[in-house]
């Protein structure tokens, strides 16, 4: 392993712990001596890394450091630009824009050649069809979903009947003609998942569900997971 690959490995190992973790424990986890190691510490702290410790202690990198972007192989820009890609083309507009103006700042402080590498990139994403118009705005469905709000929805399902609901939405899907939002549903007292062109209204409760959207999510891939295609829609 190349040092300058080596020294970047290091920086990604040391972000996976809360705790400081011995010099030993990583001398051992990247198969170097342990004299290697406190040289390669030194080296990354002189380069402004923000890892606090020393030789017999352990170390910990402090929260907010950022890995350089050299970190990215040819195949992992690749990846980048795909996901990039299929989002702005299928997601909703506010994550279209969040995608476009995330891949222009790695490409703004990637090294040259990277940086040609990105912008020739060819790997493209098939056409999308339109899905019908939403009356319910994504963004505000994504962040009841952080604060784990309950939504009361006004549905309208396949056969065109209305219905009021109280969800917990836990899970927002994005296809590629339609968007589907996951959740427990108190009328059903189970889960449903929900087109998203065809709810026609959601408010925020004022009450947070009581189980965690983690605990949700868990529950569901369990039960109910295999269903969660546009197709197979159960409200």
């Amino acid at each position: 392993m190349a040092r300058s690959e080596r020294l970047l490995t290091l920086l990604q190992v040391l972000r996976r712990y809360q705790r400081p973790v011995s010099g030993a424990s990583l001398a051992q986890e990247l198969g170097i001596s342990i004299r290697t190691l406190y040289r390669d510490i030194a080296t990354l702290q002189a380069q402004g890394a923000a890892i606090d410790g020393e030789a017999g202690v352990g170390y910990v990198m402090r929260p907010g450091f950022m890995l350089p972007p050299l970190m990215f192989s040819q195949t992992e820009l690749e990846a980048l630009v795909l996901g990039f890609r299929w989002v702005g083309k299928y997601a909703d507009t506010a994550l279209t824009e969040a995608a476009t103006d995330a891949l222009a700042k790695i490409g703004a402080v990637l090294p040259s050649e990277l940086r040609e590498a990105l912008e020739t990139n060819t790997l493209l994403v098939g056409p999308r069809t339109v899905p019908e118009q939403e009356s319910v705005d994504l963004t505000f469905l994504r962040s009841v979903m952080r604060s784990q709000h309950k939504l009361r929805i006004a549905y309208r399902d396949a056969n065109d009947v209305a219905s009021q609901r109280v969800i917990w939405p836990f899970a927002l899907g994005y296809f590629q003609t339609t968007r589907i939002l996951a959740g427990w549903c108190e009328t059903r007292q189970d889960f449903r998942h929900f087109r998203t062109e065809r709810i026609l209204t959601a408010e925020q409760l004022d009450q947070r569900y009581p189980r965690s959207r983690t605990a949700l999510l868990r529950s569901w891939r369990e039960a109910r997971a295999d269903l969660f295609t546009p197709d197979k829609v159960k409200a």
